[in-house]
């Protein structure tokens, strides 16, 4: 089975748009993890996310809390989390959902030399064993899937 992940702050969702989002990390404020828009069109990747998982693929997110958050914000920073993928992609019945501490290697993600992986760090690209792309690539890749 092949997986597909994708990061969330700077690959589906507008965190670093969010006017003062770095005060409101520094402040412990989950704001811009609930106020960030969209970077992707939701509607087309839930319908091919949707039909890929329909083909057997696995799809997943793996995306890192807070840099120097405590224990109490990194949970809130997780629900958050949570919550925008409810409710910006609502029809797709996530695999897995890891919100795992600021730094720890997505690779372990990965479990299959073809997973891939869609990031904005170039560092997380570059660990990926599969496939990796940023933000830019998102409907493409998925779209020539089978």
């Amino acid at each position: 089975m092949m997986r597909i992940c994708f990061d969330m702050d700077g690959t589906i969702a507008d965190l670093y748009g969010v006017n003062g989002w770095l005060d409101y990390l520094q402040s412990e404020d989950t704001t811009p993890y609930r106020a960030a828009k969209v970077l992707v069109n939701m509607q087309m990747l839930a319908r091919r996310l949707n039909f890929l998982q329909r083909k057997g693929y696995e799809i997943g997110i793996v995306s890192w809390t807070s840099k120097n958050g405590s224990d109490q914000y990194n949970k809130a920073v997780a629900e958050a989390k949570r919550e925008w993928l409810r409710r910006h992609l609502r029809s797709v019945k996530f695999d897995f959902v890891a919100i795992v501490p600021y730094g720890y290697s997505k690779s372990t993600f990965a479990i299959d030399n073809n997973d891939i992986l869609f990031d904005d760090e170039e560092r997380n690209r570059a660990a990926w064993t599969g496939a990796a792309y940023d933000v830019n690539e998102i409907l493409n890749v998925l779209k020539n899937l089978k």
